[in-house]
């Protein structure tokens, strides 16, 4: 094995280490850790935010930083309507593409 392998190797170990640990950690502190309410809400809330956040960014902006562009936009917006509604998974996302592509295919980028 040459030392690129290995060193490959050795990584992956320790990655996956580390994500097992991190993970495992979280039911065992749970018993030894109390919060309070206000902190497990705040955190319920900063998990929404974040997401929100990702979506936004990944909705809005392409891959040099600027518009993505109109489809796309409308697109997700018909999947978070949809989302929104309770639709079965499939139909959110064939709508979502649906969208998209008809729209590019009409020429609106």
């Amino acid at each position: 094995m040459n030392t690129s392998t290995l060193a490959l190797f050795v990584g992956t170990l320790v990655l996956g280490a580390g994500t097992f640990a991190f993970r495992f950690a979280g039911p065992v502190l749970k018993s030894r850790m109390s919060l309070s309410p206000r902190v497990e809400r705040l955190m319920a809330v900063a998990t929404v935010v974040l997401l929100a956040a990702l979506v936004a960014t990944q909705t809005l902006l392409d891959n040099e930083g600027g518009f993505s562009g109109v489809a796309r936009t409308a697109g997700v917006a018909v999947a978070g309507v949809l989302a929104w509604k309770k639709a079965p998974f499939v139909v959110v996302v064939v709508a979502a593409a649906g969208v998209a592509a008809g729209l590019r295919l009409l020429g609106v980028s």
